[in-house]
Parts: structure tokens; sequence; C-alpha cells
């Protein structure tokens, strides 16, 4: 067994401890323990993945593991890791970490609030291991059922709107993906769904490829706030609790820049390059409008979410150049931006939970009621 099924064990041990615990200390006591043991593990991983890669271990994949789970379509539970992905579940890790301190206080039904949240994390873990197609959209789907309730009951403003409204659109976006992933499956002649092997093969027709190209990049881009279907993000940003917020922003938008790099990019690389004027349009108007918008808003979530969606653009938009500079680029973006964005959602919590507002017309004068927290902000 893979090291890397821990990102997937660890969690469900939460849930079973979670289930079991009787008293909010022991919700909590849960929650430390195995967020620790989360990010202690994506540090090990880091470490040592850049140390097969200086020991001249050049394999596309590592810490590869891979069983038949439904044999009749080929789907196997197969996992292994790259250097994006070690990035993302350390990224992942940090928010998980940090996302469960900024939840210490949150009441009621803490205990429910935390197994929702940990089954989000089990998605997002699940999806960055994952190296099979449909493995990695059954990760992604559990990614985002708990975003429902987590802002549906947990979270203000007009949260059963925020809640129902992202809930419809990304599930849009996952008939699109389903629709996608098994066309490129049937047409590549491929016996797996493995995207390594399928990516060796490369087999599929152009004139096929440029039929699912935008079913895959769509479905994706929907969760990467991709004009025009970006209008969900800012209003579940708003709504949901800090910590969910932060995990949010911070990692689960990253699967949309994720996915289409690993999918639609890298199994229909022909389509890419004859349809990346059209996204690139959409990906441009989503850089500007974002950054705009932010600019014009009074609710301190507000301008971080509408700031997200202009960062969220600048990915796809590089991800779209093709070229190995502009990658690079768009995998160091998701870093920084899930870094900056929890951190910035984590600081609006605190502020509001000084003040009880998000306001920033009636928040004069921080510096001499928080002088550290506006430090850290300005």
């Amino acid at each position: 067994m893979s090291i890397l099924t821990l990102f997937v064990v660890i969690p469900v041990l939460m849930l079973l401890g979670l289930w079991m615990a009787r008293s909010l200390n022991q919700v909590r006591g849960v929650m430390v323990v195995g967020a620790s043991c989360l990010l202690a593990l994506s540090i090990w991983l880091t470490i040592a993945f850049i140390q097969m890669r200086h020991a001249g271990n050049t394999d596309a994949m590592l810490f590869t593991y891979s069983i038949p789970w439904f044999k009749p379509l080929n789907i196997a539970y197969s996992i292994g890791v790259d250097g994006i992905s070690v990035v993302m579940l350390l990224l992942s890790s940090i928010i998980v970490f940090t996302g469960t301190f900024a939840s210490w206080q949150l009441k009621p039904l803490t205990k429910e609030y935390f197994l929702w949240f940990t089954l989000l994390s089990i998605g997002v873990y699940g999806f960055f291991i994952s190296i099979d197609m449909f493995t990695m959209f059954m990760f992604y789907e559990v990614a985002l059922i708990p975003m429902y309730l987590l802002i549906g009951v947990w979270g203000s403003g007009p949260k059963e709107y925020a809640a129902m409204k992202l809930t419809l659109m990304l599930m849009g976006g996952s008939a699109l993906l389903i629709i996608g992933i098994l066309g490129i499956y049937f047409f590549s002649g491929a016996t797996t769904m493995n995207v390594i092997e399928i990516a060796q093969l490369h087999n599929i027709p152009v004139h096929i490829q440029k039929i699912f190209f935008p079913f895959v990049f769509i479905g994706f881009g929907v969760l990467g706030a991709l004009f025009p279907f970006h209008t969900w993000s800012p209003d579940g940003h708003a709504s949901a609790p800090t910590a969910v917020s932060m995990l949010h922003a911070g990692v689960l938008m990253k699967l949309g820049g994720y996915g289409c790099f690993r999918i639609a990019m890298y199994l229909l690389p022909e389509a890419a390059h004859e349809l990346a004027w059209v996204f690139l349009i959409l990906t441009t108007i989503s850089v500007v409008y974002g950054a705009l918008s932010a600019c014009v808003q009074t609710d301190l979530k507000y301008i971080n979410a509408y700031s997200s969606v202009s960062h969220c653009g600048l990915v796809l938009f590089a991800l779209l150049m093709m070229t190995q500079t502009s990658c690079t680029g768009a995998i160091l973006q998701m870093l920084s931006h899930g870094l900056m964005t929890a951190l910035f959602f984590a600081l609006i919590g605190m502020i509001y939970g000084r003040t009880h507002t998000r306001d920033v017309r009636k928040l004069g004068g921080l510096m001499k009621i928080m002088p550290f927290l506006a430090s850290v902000m300005s």
C-alpha cells in the first residue's frame, strides 16, 4: 500500500473519532491530532519527493499504487504524485490545520460541523493523489457535497441562497465533466482510466478531442471561477464560515485549475492548442472583471472573493498558454493565492469577531483597537 493512502485513511479515522466523541474537548482533540498528522505527513512527503528527484528518479509519478476497483469499466484505485500534487497536498494540509483553529469557537453543532469539514478534506486529498479519472471524479464530488451544508447551516447572510447556487452550478459543471471523462475513455482505446497510460497512448483523434475538451475544461473551470460560470463563488465565499471560506478559496478552487491541467491539457493537447483562444478570452474577462469588482466592494469578504476570481482566472490563463514557464507560474500562483487568500479570510473572521461588521466604511480606527491584526492586514 502506498504511503499516499494515509491522506485518505487519516481523515476517515478522524470521522470515526468525531463520531465517538462525547464532549467538545474530545472533538477539538480529534481535529487537532488528525490535522497535525496530515500536516506532518505532507511535510515528510515533500521532503521525500525532493530527495527522490535529486537522486535521479525521473518517473512521471512517484509513490504509485493501483488496485482494481470496478473491472467492467477498468476503474481502479490508482494513486501517485508528481511535483504539482505534492505542492497541492502541502497547501491543503496547511489550510486544514489552520482552519481547525479558526473554527475553535464555532457553535452550535460543533461536532457535526467538523464531521462535514473532515469529509470535505477527504475529497480534496483524494482528488490530488488520484491518477485514475473516475476515482478523481469521485473524490471531486466528495469535496463538493459537504459545501452545501457547511454554508447552508453554519454560514451567515443569505446562506441558503448561496449554498443552493453553489451546489447547482458546481453540479452542472460535474455533469459536463463526467461526459468529458467518459468520452476520453471510450475514444482513447485505452483499457484503463489511468491518466498516465492514456497520455502515453496518445491516439485520440483531433476531431474527438475538440468535442470533449470544452466539456472537461468548462467542467473544471466552473470550480476555477471561469467566466461566466463564476457567480457562485463570491456569494459562497461571503456566506461561508471563516474556516470554510479558507478551505473553499485556498484549496477547493485549486481543484479546478489542477483538473484542467491534469486532464484537459494533458490528455487533449491538440484540442487545447486549437481552442485555447476561446478560453483565453473568457479567462481574460475573469481576470479583469474580478479585479474591477473587488475594487468597488465594501464587504471585506466580497473584496477577497472577487480578487480570488481574478487570481484563478490568471491560473487558467497561464495554463492555456501551454509553455513550461507559464505552467510553472500557474502552479506557483495556485500556491501563493491559496496561502494568501486563506490568511485573508482568517483575518477577516478575526476582525468580524471583534467588530461584528465586515463593512469597510465602518472599520476606521482598526489600528487603535487591534494594532497587531491591523498591522498584519496591511
